[in-house]
């Protein structure tokens, strides 16, 4: 199972500057972007947490429609002038596990789906067979992992691994008690790999 922004594609810097001016035009609030203040890292959970500490939960439907429309134009627009870039490896790697009969993906991703496909086709990384849950689907990327591992139909999991790049990736592997593999180096943990280059480091820590 793998996360998007920041373990697929290098966009976390995007997203960001995206999703929090989305917020700003919409609401005239300043976000702040330290990510781990919230609860739930995911851009639903994070708007939800603004609307309700700002007071704005009898306008949530509509807030979050607004919010979510100008961020994925923000995103649209930014992609037009840079183009995203897979994290080195990514495509190749994807494309091995998925040709192997004894492992099936998923992703899961904090970000909504529109944009988290709009960022997936600019990187170049196909996932047409590929079951994604994103934010749409639920504010915890606990229970989005969750339903990410149910849209693969299986009757027998012998273990489940998660690649991500965040604490919060790491803490829902926690909670869910996945493996968790850790792209980049934004966390301390002892499964680590820079990025799918390293094939053969990345398919030890998940058991192949």
């Amino acid at each position: 199972m793998f996360d998007i922004d920041g373990t697929l594609i290098q966009s976390c810097k995007i997203d960001a500057v995206c999703f929090t001016g989305a917020i700003e035009e919409v609401l005239g609030i300043v976000v702040d972007e330290e990510w781990s203040h919230y609860k739930h890292v995911t851009d639903e959970g994070i708007l939800n947490e603004i609307i309700q500490s700002n007071g704005l939960d009898d306008k949530r439907d509509e807030i979050r429609e607004k919010v979510k429309k100008t961020f994925v134009r923000k995103i649209e627009e930014h992609l037009e002038n840079a183009p995203a870039q897979e994290v080195p490896g990514a495509s190749r790697f994807l494309a091995r596990l998925n040709a192997m009969n004894n492992v099936v993906i998923s992703i899961a991703t904090g970000g909504w789906y529109e944009s988290a496909i709009m960022k997936l086709q600019s990187a170049g990384i196909s996932v047409p067979d590929i079951p994604i849950v994103s934010s749409d689907d639920h504010f915890s990327r606990a229970e989005i992992m969750k339903r990410a591992e149910a849209e693969v139909n299986i009757n027998t999991v012998v273990s489940s691994t998660y690649f991500g790049d965040g604490a919060w990736d790491k803490k829902a592997c926690e909670e869910l008690g996945y493996n968790f593999v850790l792209v980049g180096n934004k966390v301390k943990h002892d499964q680590m790999i820079e990025n799918f280059n390293s094939t053969n480091e990345a398919l030890a820590y998940i058991g192949l």
